[in-house]
């Protein structure tokens, strides 16, 4: 029971660590949409966590997460001064990515109050 819940919380806790990697960079995209010459980056989350978890070998420890590998986001128009910032895209990838990450550390938080509860009664009946 312990490893299970061991490497499920070690996916989880690489997903978050992946989702924050992710906000920044989206929040760094949307700072710098008047940035003449700015290229607004982001990287494909389910490659990157499939990269992640395989970095490791056998999924332990988060230390060896894999670094995402960024591209260029695809621009919507060309701008004149070839900025790529398409704010319509960024806010909607800020937002889900931010409903993603939430809905991540509840199933964290549930699967611990989960294994608590199984504890409790375990050890009280």
């Amino acid at each position: 029971m312990v490893p299970r819940l061991t490497d499920s919380l070690e996916f989880h806790g690489r997903a978050l660590m992946l989702r924050a990697q992710r906000q920044q960079l989206l929040a760094g995209n949307i700072a710098n949409a008047d940035t003449p010459g700015y290229r607004a980056r982001d990287f494909d989350f389910a490659a990157a966590l499939r990269d992640a978890t395989s970095a490791s070998g056998s999924g332990r420890g988060l230390g060896g997460a894999a670094t995402p590998r960024l591209r260029d986001a695809l621009a919507a128009q060309t701008n004149l001064d070839r900025n790529n910032v398409d704010m319509d895209r960024e806010r909607a990838s800020f937002a889900h990515n931010a409903v993603q990450y939430e809905s991540t550390l509840r199933f964290v938080n549930s699967s611990i109050r989960t294994a608590l509860d199984a504890m409790k009664s375990h050890t009280s009946g």
